[in-house]
């Protein structure tokens, strides 16, 4: 990898969730890095979530890239480096001699070095899908509904109707059911073609939330009956962090 990549993020913290949002999902993965900005899609070793990630050179203070590289990174190890991130810090991402070189430059200059690692593959298609169902609302109170739900269940429905969007879990522990309307505000924007209802695993929302909702205010929620869901966060600077979840079908 002889291409010259220098890449200056001005917020240490903010680098670190978005790391940290993507660590929730996948365990190793590609950041394809070119003239346009940075971006990563990968599934969940399961491969019952996929994430779409795109960040462009824009959001950077600083960008240095001279053609296409793609950086292979084990994101346990990223995200357990990127801890150490503070908001007061910028963040520089190298790669030098084969191993992505991350420097933390503060009150003092961190540098850490990661191997950079052979992941194999084509880039991933987007699912292609049509959503009845599409809803804008706090990624706050979203993130407590689900919390909610995991008291009693390790499955989830999303529920719309023409009035309201409804999260719900039933199980021998009991039932959850919280309800979203536009005149609460709990809703900031809505659009139902038809009442659709799909059931999806908890597990994998409550790691989707964990750190998305440190990097946006608004979630974007869109699904079908029995199909994906897409649970979507605009990023500062342009960027967007997207989460593909397959449904749970009931039996």
């Amino acid at each position: 990898m002889s291409a010259t990549i220098r890449l200056v993020f001005g917020d240490a913290r903010e680098w670190r969730y978005i790391v940290a949002s993507l660590a929730a999902l996948v365990d190793e993965a590609n950041f394809i890095i070119d003239s346009m900005g940075m971006r990563l899609r990968a599934l969940d070793p399961s491969r019952i979530a996929m994430v779409d990630f795109n960040l462009p050179a824009s959001a950077f203070e600083e960008y240095q890239c001279e053609e296409e590289v793609k950086i292979g990174v084990n994101f346990d190890e990223l995200n357990r480096v990127m801890k150490r991130g503070r908001a007061d810090e910028r963040v520089v991402l190298e790669v030098v001699g084969g191993r992505l070189k991350i420097t933390m430059v503060g009150k003092a200059e961190r540098s850490f070095s990661l191997p950079v690692i052979d992941i194999a593959g084509e880039e991933l298609p987007l699912p292609k899908l049509n959503f009845t169902v599409r809803a804008k609302m706090l990624s706050d109170t979203l993130k407590d509904a689900i919390k909610d739900a995991e008291l009693v269940s390790d499955s989830v429905s999303f529920e719309a109707e023409e009035g309201f969007l409804k999260v719900s879990a039933r199980s021998d522990k009991g039932n959850v059911e919280v309800k979203f309307t536009l005149e609460s505000g709990s809703l900031i924007d809505y659009e139902v073609d038809e009442p659709s209802k799909s059931t999806y695993p908890i597990s994998y929302l409550s790691d989707m939330l964990k750190g998305a909702t440190n990097l946006s205010d608004i979630a974007n929620i869109e699904f079908a009956t029995d199909k994906p869901l897409l649970l979507s966060f605009e990023l500062a600077g342009g960027g967007r962090l997207s989460y593909f979840l397959a449904p749970r079908l009931e039996s």
